[in-house]
């Protein structure tokens, strides 16, 4: 395989995408799906094809509620991934009506296994579970089980990489997603507030890294210890903001992912082209103190 045949061949029409900074209610999974069909036919009317959900929006981000009432907030998945719980009937017909996508974050329990998620929402109201966060933060190795595959959805013809809050710290978890044909990589997380610089240079970092868009999709509210400060952005594959929700506040970053600007920035930075296959090992001088 040359080194241009590495690159993915880039999409042929736009994707616009809405990151929704929405506050969940801890334990209300009743709620939050109304919250969250109301910010979908918000996005629809923006003209969004593709709506995403911060990190467990579904159940609320709240550890001791999350492990004093899994019933609650848990989903479960059939044999073939598919989740026919009715408590999300309300999305999923807002998404039917209106024919957009909707990747939002749950607590999913499949095979005896609890995992932070992705659930994909597509237009004809189906709900998949598509991706199984790899990296568990902090309290989160008490209640749940690391993922052990990264997940993509093909929507239309762009290849979306998915990760999952901390998934983005590491380089490598990004860098899986491009070399793996992503044209963007679509994040839900939730940044506690005061953590903001970190959470931005991330993602612009990731974007920037990898030459694709990067979507991110912040809880927000909350109460302390346990507050999280939002910041739902867009970022265009050199890490420039193009759309962002102010911090503490409920909105949608709305940005269209646009082909050109695709290939246009791969092709003035070519760092996926030119990575080698192997760095080789390393060698150490030995410098005079």
């Amino acid at each position: 395989m040359t080194a241009e045949e590495r690159l993915p061949q880039p999409p042929v029409t736009d994707l616009r995408v809405a990151a929704a900074q929405a506050a969940s209610v801890p334990g209300d999974l009743v709620a939050n799906v109304a919250k969250a069909a109301d910010f979908v036919d918000r996005a629809d009317n923006e003209g969004a094809d593709l709506v995403v959900f911060g990190e467990l929006y579904l159940p609320g981000y709240q550890p001791d509620t999350l492990a004093a009432d899994p019933a609650g907030c848990d989903v479960e998945p059939d044999a073939e991934g598919l989740v026919a719980d009715t408590r999300l009937d309300p999305l999923r017909q807002i998404v039917q009506h209106h024919h957009v996508s909707v990747l939002i974050g749950a607590s999913v329990r499949r095979g005896g296994e609890r995992h932070i998620s992705q659930l994909l929402v597509d237009k004809y109201g189906l709900v998949h579970d598509v991706y199984h966060k790899q990296q568990l933060w902090a309290d989160e190795k008490r209640l749940f089980t690391n993922g052990t595959d990264g997940g993509s959805v093909l929507l239309g013809d762009w290849h979306l990489g998915l990760g999952i809050c901390y998934d983005a710290c590491f380089p490598e978890h990004a860098r899986a997603a491009a070399t793996d044909g992503a044209h963007a990589y679509v994040v839900g997380g939730a940044y506690l507030t005061g953590g903001g610089h970190r959470r931005d240079l991330y993602h612009a970092a990731r974007a920037l890294d990898n030459t694709f868009y990067t979507v991110f999709a912040g809880a927000v509210g909350g109460e302390d210890p346990w507050r999280f400060g939002g910041g739902s952005a867009i970022f265009d594959p050199e890490g420039q903001v193009l759309s962002r929700v102010e911090e503490d506040t409920e909105g949608l970053a709305v940005a269209d992912l646009d082909p050109q600007r695709l290939s246009e920035t791969r092709s003035d930075h070519t760092m996926l082209v030119d990575r080698p296959g192997d760095l080789g090992g390393r060698s150490i001088t030995k410098a005079p103190m």
